[in-house]
Parts: C-alpha cells; structure tokens; sequence
C-alpha cells in the first residue's frame, strides 16, 4: 500500500466517479483504475461496486476511509513538522473561518500575512462557527477563526478581537429611526434568524436567556445562511435581525438598513488549534499576527 494509492482511493471515495477523481488528480482514468485494483488485489477485499457508469463504496470501503483519512493527516502532520525545521514559515495553512470574519475582519490580515510569508500557501474556508472548530478538531484545517463561543474539547483558543453585536431592521419597519426599544419589544416583531451552528444566532440567544426570554418565543419567519442573505430579506420586508456592526455598517450608511437603540452584548473573535498537534512556524506565525493590533480596530 501507497500514500498514492490511498490518495487515489480517497478521491475516487469523494465523487464516486473514475473520470471525475482522474481530471482532479491530474491522471489518466487507466491510472486511477489501476491504483484501486491493486489496492483490491492486495489486500483481497472488494473497496467499489461498479454500478452502471458510477461505481458506490462498499461497507468495506466506508470503513476503510476513515482509516485512509487518518493515515494521510499523520503523513501530511510529518511532513509539516519536517519542513518546519528549515527555517521560515512556508508550506500549507489550511483556515476555516466563520461568516462574520471571513467576511468582515479576516481578508485585510491575510493581505498583510502573504506580504510577510510569501513561501506559506494560504487556503481559506468559508462556514460557521461550529463547521470550523470541528475541522481543526478533524484534522482538515490548521486553524480556526470565529466569532462564536466554542466549548469542544482538544482545541486551544486565543482571542484575537472584539465585535459588538446590533440590533438591525429595514427602512419600512416601525422601529426604523424611532426610539429606544425594551426588552419586551423583541416579542412584537418577526425575526430573521441565521442558521443553527452561527456564532451570531448562538450569541443573540445567549444575551436573550440573559434577559429572560426564551429564544423559541420569538417568531422567527425565515433562517439565512449567511448574513448578506439575512441583510437582504430584511431590506425587503418588516422583520428584524441581529448582525455583527461590521456586517451592518456599509448597509446602514447607505440607508437600506437601521441600526435599532437597543442595548447588544460585546463578543469574542477566536482562534482555535488543536491543541495535541504540532504548531507549525507557519501556524504560529498567523497567531502572533492575528493578535497584533490593526488599523481596523
């Protein structure tokens, strides 16, 4: 067995798809073929069942992946703390970021980073709060940065930032331009919510179990996946959401958003590693970056 042909075998696993996993390796589909024959052969077991023109894991090709995955993450480890014994940071950084950062507080850092350590090729993300902890946790990312709490286990954290969150409903909406609102208010508006999983909506609950509101009595019409999404749906109609003031602040100078009086909690940006994996220079380079001061803050 050979890390490329479990390399192959992983590939053909994802698309489930000789010719598609030959075009993303760069291969002849003769090769890859050939790569998972004698992986078969070798080991007498069947990994694929031909299926028409798609060929499916068998029960034991789905074992086997998980096995080949962790295999490949140690190599790919070894490598990373090899190359990290030559000197600067260089190599791969793989980052998952959440919306809000990845958006709004990240990019001008990772302009800043490559102009410092051209040699490290950065790879960047784009999710929630919770897909990008459990990715470092997994091993499919280096680190992690995101606005949300996180209490998973195995991961170190460092905060790197602070953002506030408002309070945000469109031009037509009565509380546009009007007087502060109460706590009890909240109750009188439809909501548009994000996803489960967003350090937003995990934030915005939190402070309402702070003021003694259950988040479940909130009418909540619509969940987004995204806060352009969220900003969107509420410039169109009456409903209100809650949005980092970086997210709401282009929107809200050009009018198509207001920022409601109402008092929002303070939250943490985070970076997060895995805390039993090795901290390569390229990694901890990034690190000491993110918690420089910057001329956004």
């Amino acid at each position: 067995m050979t890390f490329e042909q479990l390399r192959i075998f992983l590939e053909v696993a994802r698309q489930e798809h000789l010719t598609r996993a030959a075009e993303n390796l760069n291969l002849t589909q003769s090769a890859v073929s050939a790569a998972i024959k004698a992986l078969e052969a070798r080991h007498g077991v069947l990994l694929f069942d031909r299926v028409g023109r798609r060929i499916v894991l068998t029960e034991a090709g789905r074992l086997f992946v998980d096995e080949a995955r962790g295999v490949m993450e140690r190599a790919r480890a070894a490598e990373l703390a090899l190359a990290d014994l030559g000197g600067s940071a260089s190599g791969l950084l793989r980052i998952h970021a959440s919306q809000t950062v990845a958006s709004y507080w990240l990019p001008a850092r990772l302009v800043a980073y490559h102009e410092r350590f051209a040699r490290v090729d950065l790879r960047l993300t784009v999710g929630n709060t919770q897909s990008a902890a459990e990715a470092v946790l997994a091993g499919a990312a280096e680190l992690a940065v995101v606005e949300g709490e996180v209490t998973i286990k195995g991961l170190t954290r460092q905060t790197v930032a602070e953002d506030r969150l408002v309070l945000v409903v469109g031009s037509r909406h009565p509380w546009a331009g009007g007087p502060p609102i109460a706590a009890g208010d909240l109750l009188e508006t439809n909501w548009i919510m994000r996803e489960e999983g967003s350090g937003t909506r995990a934030a915005f609950e939190a402070h309402l179990a702070h003021l003694g509101i259950e988040p479940k009595m909130l009418s909540v019409v619509l969940e987004m996946p995204s806060n352009e999404a969220a900003m969107a749906a509420v410039e169109a109609g009456l409903a209100a959401t809650v949005l980092s003031s970086r997210a709401a602040s282009y929107h809200s100078f050009a009018g198509r958003l207001h920022v409601v009086e109402f008092p929002m909690p303070l939250r943490r940006f985070s970076a997060l590693h895995h805390s039993e994996r090795h901290v390569t220079r390229a990694l901890r380079s990034m690190l000491d970056l993110l918690g420089e001061p910057f001329g956004d803050e």
